[in-house]
Formats: structure tokens, sequence, C-alpha cells
């Protein structure tokens, strides 16, 4: 007889913190941890009707080295420690002219958005994170990272370099007891990805020649494996990227 596993507590006392955590799938990773008993606050530019309830929202603007700090400083001052940091703020606008297409200015923005924006959060909570019974870090990556899509280059680049900041970052903070781990969504069902998807010469029943399980995955599809590494249940995991793709990368 299987017997269900009882989450709803699962992170009770434990504190959390989401970057872009307002919509898509920064707010079901928020909601997911809610769920479970934590204390989220959730940094973006501005609350939305899909933001939490039960999260707190700080405005900050993540893509300056002050701005970050400052969202990181008040993040700490609401929850008073930390113990999860959740680094899913990204996105990026599409090229379909190539890469030769993608201004200078779009690759300076999107480095700092998709890679300076989780560097810079995380140096500003690491001590606050050190001083965690059970510290973890969680960064959002994309399949854009591994798959070449001319059109969002500078996305994937910026992802690529995210990949190997959370590898080294996971060994660097392995003393001090601090996982590091790697999600990295395939395609998912949120407003901005949709809304790109429909420049695309794909048609919705067409996505099953691409992924192998024949469909586009939610945010609750990303939002479970990030709560499994920032778990106990994931106590002896890190410097893994967890690939939530349907199958794509491996097709």
């Amino acid at each position: 007889m299987s017997t269900k596993l009882d989450l709803s507590d699962e992170f009770a006392g434990r504190r959390a913190l989401v970057t872009g955590g307002t919509r898509g799938i920064g707010a079901a990773i928020a909601q997911r941890l809610l769920d479970a008993g934590a204390r989220v606050v959730v940094v973006g530019r501005s609350p939305t009707d899909t933001t939490p309830t039960g999260a707190t929202f700080v405005a900050g603007d993540l893509l300056t080295e002050a701005g970050t700090r400052n969202a990181a400083a008040q993040a700490l001052e609401v929850l008073g420690g930390l113990d999860i940091l959740i680094n899913n703020a990204g996105g990026s606008k599409a090229f379909l002219g190539g890469s030769e297409s993608i201004p200078d200015e779009e690759w300076q923005r999107d480095i700092a958005l998709n890679l300076l924006a989780a560097v810079r959060m995380t140096n500003a909570v690491l001590p606050t994170l050190r001083a965690s019974s059970a510290p973890s870090i969680v960064n959002i990556s994309s399949t854009a990272a591994t798959i070449a899509f001319p059109f969002d280059v500078h996305y994937g680049a910026a992802k690529a370099a995210l990949d190997y900041y959370s590898r080294t970052l996971a060994v660097e903070l392995g003393e001090s007891g601090i996982r590091v781990n790697v999600v990295t969504p395939g395609p998912i069902s949120t407003p901005n990805s949709d809304e790109l998807r429909k420049q695309f010469p794909i048609k919705d029943d067409e996505w099953k020649n691409y992924v192998p399980l024949g469909r586009i995955g939610g945010t609750e599809d990303i939002a479970e494996v990030v709560a499994l590494l920032a778990s106990e249940r994931g106590k002896f995991l890190t410097g893994v990227n967890y690939r939530v793709d349907g199958g794509m990368t491996a097709r």
C-alpha cells in the first residue's frame, strides 16, 4: 500500500525570497512555498493580479546593482533572515531577424537581467544565508542555454553563463552547507511565453513534434521541482540542473 507524502508544512518556519515572483513561473513558485508554510517575499517591478496574496511584495529594479541590493535589504528586513533564494527574474525580447539584428543595448540588458541580477542578489544575501540551518539557492535558467535559437541568442548566452555560475557556486559554497541548483524550464505556458510563441510557425497541436510528452508545460511543473530542490528532500542535491521540458532537449 502506497502512502501519500504530506508536504503541507514542509517549509514551515522557512523564509524565502523569489525574484520575478509577481507572475508566471515566479508567482507559481512563491505560491508553492506559501502553501507549504514558508514566509515569502517576492521582488518585481510592480505587483499584478496573479501575485500571491500571501507573499510580501518588494519593488526592485534588478537591472542595476543598487536596485538589486536595495531590494535584498528590504526583503531581509521583512523576513528577518533567509533560508531560500529563488533567482527567477529574467526575460528577453526576440529578434526574428537573427543574431545580427540584436542591438548592443539588448545584449547588455539581457546579461544584466538574466545573469547579473542573480549574481548581485546572491552576493547581497549570502551572509544571511550562511546563518541558516538549511540554506538553498535555486536559479531558473532556460532551454535556450542549450538549444541554439538565433532569434534570442543574447538570452541563451546569458542563461548559459548563469548555468556555469551556478555550478561553480555550488562547489564554492558546498563547505558552507549552501546548496545551489538550477531548474531549466522548457516550453511553459505563461503570458509572456504564450505571446512569444505566437510569432513562431508552430501551431499549438504541433508541439508533439518537438516535445516527446506532446504538450506545453504549466508553471506548477516548474514550481514542484523548485520545491524539491529547496526542501530537505533535496538535502544531498547541489550543482545539478533539472531540465523540466517534457523531453525537448533529449530529442
